[in-house]
């Protein structure tokens, strides 16, 4: 029997590199011996070696941690085995006249904080242990560099230097802890951006994590400067989100020009006492490319000052059709429940299945070994895959499906295809890149897509995500009855219970795409629902939430 070790053991506080090193050196070749030692007995696909106790999750912090920060924690807790949080005040981001030497430093609060949410490292160097000497004087190290065009919006122009000081800094924790997710908030939406970017550019291996904002009763964002603000002041600060709302509401009106919103925003805010407005913007989230009007996603961004403090915030905005997103154990009967709401709502059933079948086909095609993943990984780098809607409206008609401009739509059903798709599905390359794929369906919207991971990963901004679940006893009674309904009596009702919870195990300890309830997904309980009454209540939750009009 293999002893995968657990966490929750006794929280590390590391101030040197030297001493993280040696720590991820450690827990990297323990996890090697397990996963060895899983692998030679049980042998499966690599997709389902045990996850959770395996990955490593990065929250960067500047300290003085509070709400915000406890979302980005308790993310990186639910989705990985090890949790290191930084903390570092890094005097690079900081400019000349900015408030480096009081922003607020609670070590002590922050340690106990991260102990009660099972953190199980904090890497809180000095200026000088991650930076070296003469820390401040940025001429004297190596630096990152964004690309220019994404500092000349929002934050960028008011703050130069700042984010290459990020940048730098963010470098260097990813290579210091290089691990599989690092967690930012969205409120920083400029940095998220840039870092997303730089990720890509510097071709680094790390899925970086956007976790929505964390907002007091009143709407203030959380922000470890808001505890500048006297009680008077914390009120006045309310003005940001106010400001956006008011453009949020002429959006949702019909409003998709640029200058309109942004007059609302200064209009708004010029009422409100004590706040000065040092920005309001509109760029493309991703790009940074400022927009004279939202064809389907743009970032309201605003920067004020509330007395002497300088608070951010900003407001995403979908002109795009809704994203559906359906989660859930096998047998759960999302596929059917799926196409079923895509069918009702008009919207097109993103198939992901015909997608890994298409690859399979590509791959059996090219002669490649099924077993060669990097020669696998190779082909579908190169490939288009197109899920094209029967014309002409609705887009839930039979997919045509295409591989570089082939109809493979036929093809993909062989039965030899369907001897090998759950070998060539199991690749971590392979599912990568596919969901890379799928990723690009979301900037216009309209679709309904099902799995384990859709609202979690691969459509973590669906205005409706459902997980949809059933006990594991329920789950096997249907399936025994679907056997038997074929003929089948080898597997037993308590046979079949075993495997189901075997199975729910497996997919949420996979290596990549693992099982995982999003924290904004509604759960719908199947076990004394039929089918209809499934789909009925997730086009009633689509309605409640306005979605029809989005569409």
């Amino acid at each position: 029997m293999v002893n995968i070790p657990t966490t929750g053991l006794k929280l590390k506080l590391f101030t040197t590199i030297a001493a993280l090193r040696c720590y991820l050196e450690q827990y990297r070749a323990d996890k090697l011996s397990v996963t060895r030692e899983f692998e030679a007995e049980t042998p499966k696909p690599l997709d389902v070696l045990p996850n959770y106790h395996q990955q490593i999750g990065l929250v960067p912090t500047m300290g003085a941690l509070h709400a915000g920060h406890q979302s980005l924690i308790a993310q990186a807790r639910r989705e990985n085995g090890l949790v290191v949080v930084s903390i570092f005040v890094n005097p690079l981001q900081f400019g000349p006249q900015e408030d480096l030497d009081r922003y607020p430093q609670t070590l002590d609060h922050d340690r106990q904080l991260c102990e009660a949410m099972g953190v199980d490292v904090i890497f809180a160097p000095s200026p000088a242990e991650l930076i070296g000497p003469a820390a401040q004087d940025r001429s004297a190290h190596t630096q990152v560099l964004p690309p220019s065009a994404m500092l000349r919006v929002l934050c960028g122009p008011h703050r130069p230097g700042h984010f290459e000081g990020v940048a730098t800094i963010v470098t260097k924790l990813l290579q210091l802890v290089q691990p599989d997710r690092a967690y930012f908030g969205e409120k920083d939406a400029q940095q998220l951006a840039i870092i997303r970017r730089l990720v890509v550019d510097l071709n680094l291996s790390v899925d970086i994590m956007g976790c929505p904002i964390v907002r007091e009763a009143s709407g203030l964002a959380y922000s470890s400067r808001n505890q500048y603000l006297s009680p008077t002041e914390r009120e006045q600060a309310t003005g940001l989100y106010r400001s956006l709302q008011a453009a949020v509401a002429q959006f949702r009106a019909g409003e998709r020009r640029a200058a309109p919103l942004i007059h609302t925003v200064k209009q708004t805010m010029s009422t409100l006492p004590n706040l000065r407005l040092e920005y309001a913007e509109l760029v493309h989230p991703d790009t940074l490319t400022p927009l004279t009007e939202v064809s389907t996603r743009g970032l309201l961004g605003v920067a004020a000052y509330v007395g002497s403090t300088r608070l951010i915030d900003n407001q995403l905005l979908y002109a795009r059709k809704p994203i559906v997103a359906i989660d859930g154990p096998a047998g759960a009967g999302k596929s059917t429940v799926t196409r079923q709401v895509a069918d009702r709502l008009g919207l097109m059933y993103l198939d992901t299945g015909a997608m890994y079948r298409a690859v399979t086909w590509l791959v059996l095609q090219a002669g490649i070994a099924l077993d060669d993943e990097a020669a696998i990984a190779e082909a579908v780098s190169r490939c288009v895959i197109e899920l094209v809607p029967a014309p002409p409206d609705p887009p839930t008609g039979p997919l045509t499906v295409l591989v570089n401009g082939e109809d493979v739509t036929q093809a993909i059903r062989s039965l030899e295809v369907t001897a090998h798709v759950s070998a060539i599905a199991a690749q971590p390359a392979v599912r990568r890149l596919l969901v890379a794929q799928q990723q690009r369906y979301a900037e216009q919207g309209g679709i309904v897509a099902e799995g384990r991971d859709m609202g979690t990963y691969v459509f973590p901004q669906a205005e409706l995500k459902i997980f949809l679940t059933a006990s594991v006893q329920e789950r096997a009674r249907r399936r025994h009855q679907e056997l038997l309904s074929q003929g089948q009596t080898q597997l037993s009702q308590a046979e079949l219970e075993a495997a189901i919870a075997q199975r729910d195990t497996l997919d949420s300890t996979r290596a990549f795409a693992p099982l995982s309830q999003a924290a904004d997904a509604i759960a719908i309980v199947t076990d004394d629902l039929s089918i209809e009454a499934v789909v009925d209540k997730i086009i009633s939750l689509y309605q409640e939430k306005g979605l029809g009009a989005m569409a």
